[in-house]
């Protein structure tokens, strides 16, 4: 059925986009067919010729899925070949958290196993592939219940608690800090970028946080245990009381601004 839908629409934009023939072509048309080649033809309906869907040509010649597509961007974000940049695995992730904004892409994440890749991504070296990743993350689990559930099974909860408080980036500065500290004014500008990169990326994990716990009490339980293991005053919360979230991500908030 839907081919045929295809096969009928690809007829409906042969048609209306096909030339009319003249018959007996004027002499001052003649005169005018230079001039006249160089404009788009008109079409037989006399209406300006539309482009064809490139979803449609998808369907009809081929082409990536969504599917597919997000099982690249993936693989080239967690790639260890030397020679993918920096830019091009943020790209990656930024191609996939647009992918993933539909829900029924979201929901794909499981079934193509792309989830336990996307959290191992929180913990990368670079603070801008951390960020991009608790991004995706958050688009993934926003108001979407079995993203919610995966989040949770995979540990990601705890992941996102550690990355909010600060805990991932210091782990990084201390994987990082092995070498002879630099005294010029150009490294001492290079440590200011480097803490303000780790502040956004706390600020990511906090939104991610925020969309993981609302209206899913087993993430909502999660984080608020978490915290308390980590010595925060955090009461039980109703993960359908968004009052008393809005309190605790608030307070997550200020320790990142305070940081």
């Amino acid at each position: 059925m839907a081919q045929n839908k295809s096969l009928n629409e690809l007829l409906k934009w042969s048609i209306e986009n096909s030339t009319t023939p003249q018959s007996n072509p004027s002499p001052d048309s003649a005169a005018n067919a230079d001039g006249a080649a160089a404009q788009q033809p008109p079409t037989s309906t006399g209406a300006a010729p539309r482009n064809l869907d490139p979803e449609l040509l998808a369907q009809l010649f081929g082409g990536p899925s969504d599917a597919e597509l997000m099982q690249a961007a993936v693989a080239h974000a967690t790639s260890r070949d030397p020679e993918v940049t920096l830019e091009s695995r943020l790209t990656a992730l930024d191609n996939l958290e647009q992918l993933i904004e539909s829900l029924d892409n979201a929901n794909l994440l499981s079934k193509l196993g792309l989830w336990t890749p996307l959290l191992g991504l929180l913990g990368h070296g670079e603070a801008r592939v951390r960020l991009m990743a608790a991004w995706c993350v958050a688009t993934a689990v926003q108001n979407n219940a079995p993203c919610q559930e995966r989040l949770v099974a995979l540990g990601g909860v705890e992941r996102l608690v550690a990355m909010a408080l600060g805990e991932e980036g210091q782990q990084k500065q201390q994987e990082g800090g092995n070498g002879v500290a630099a005294v010029n004014e150009d490294a001492e500008a290079a440590t200011g970028t480097q803490t303000e990169e780790d502040m956004d990326v706390r600020r990511k994990a906090v939104y991610a946080l925020s969309c993981a716990v609302r209206n899913y009490q087993p993430a909502m339980d999660v984080c608020t245990n978490e915290l308390r293991k980590k010595g925060e005053q955090v009461e039980n919360i109703d993960a359908t009381d968004m009052d008393a979230i809005n309190d605790v991500i608030d307070n997550l908030k200020e320790k990142v601004m305070n940081a």
